[in-house]
């Protein structure tokens, strides 16, 4: 079973906060605090803890949000499993500075053996499969047999797994996921993402029977007493639901909004 090593391929890419970062802003670390206790009500009434964190379109900032929320996942004494399933744009070993030689493409691909491609204890409670080398049919990776048995065995093992996916209207490929995973987290970039890209994402994934969990709006401008902060805000879509909840931070604790009924 594989450590923590060091990523030596991609030291010229810029670096990707995390809740492990001293730096990172107390009000991003307790917004997503706040996320992880709403995804975690979401998920109480589904059949499994297995959810999938994707967005409409790439550069929404998805792949650091999901990392961020299995670190907060696993702060709470829960064994917790992140699998970079984007196969054709991976990050995580990036974002958890790992080497990514071998990984999920190479366990699918039956190359390497499932001790091999874990990183175990990345911080506590929190182990962690990159992608692996990125290989030429990742949408028939991730829809094969191989994946659905891999998550049935894997789900007696971990409280919760979460799983980074590619952008739903871009490729396949997490809505290839959706018969074995709880739901997706839906992540949208404020002042990016356009609402009809993201409607057409919630819409392929009701298509597809699929559940949506929530969505997460990355990078909201609030305006504090210092001007205009970053923050994040959670959703449950009343579309499809019978209530809803949203919440907002930036990083004045005097600037936040809590909409409990939608």
């Amino acid at each position: 079973m594989s450590t923590k090593k060091k990523n030596t391929d991609d030291s010229t890419k810029k670096k990707r906060l995390t809740m492990l970062d001293s730096e990172l802003p107390f009000a991003v670390t307790e917004a997503f605090k706040a996320l992880r206790t709403n995804v975690q009500f979401a998920l109480s009434t589904r059949n499994n803890k297995i959810f999938a964190v994707s967005s409409a379109l790439p550069s929404e900032g998805k792949s650091t949000i999901a990392a961020n929320l299995a670190i907060t996942f696993a702060q709470t004494d829960s064994k917790v499993l992140f699998i970079d399933a984007d196969l054709r744009k991976p990050v995580a070993h990036r974002t958890f500075n790992l080497q990514n030689k071998l990984g999920l493409s190479t366990l699918l691909g039956g190359i390497d053996s499932f001790r091999e491609v874990l990183n175990s204890q990345v911080t506590t409670g929190l182990d962690v499969i990159t992608s692996g080398p990125i290989p030429p049919n990742p949408s028939e990776m991730l829809g094969s047999e191989n994946m659905k048995v891999l998550l049935e065995k894997l789900v007696e093992f971990y409280d919760y797994i979460i799983i980074d996916t590619p952008p739903i209207n871009i490729v396949s490929d997490t809505l290839n996921l959706l018969p074995y995973i709880a739901g997706v987290v839906l992540v949208a970039k404020q002042g990016e993402t356009p609402i009809d890209a993201y409607e057409d994402a919630i819409n392929a994934i009701k298509f597809a029977d699929g559940h949506i969990l929530g969505g997460i709006l990355g990078q909201v401008q609030t305006l504090g007493k210092t001007g205009y902060k970053r923050g994040y805000r959670y959703s449950k879509y009343s579309k499809y639901s019978d209530y809803g909840y949203s919440y907002s931070y930036s990083n004045d604790s005097k600037d936040r909004s809590k909409k409990t009924k939608s």
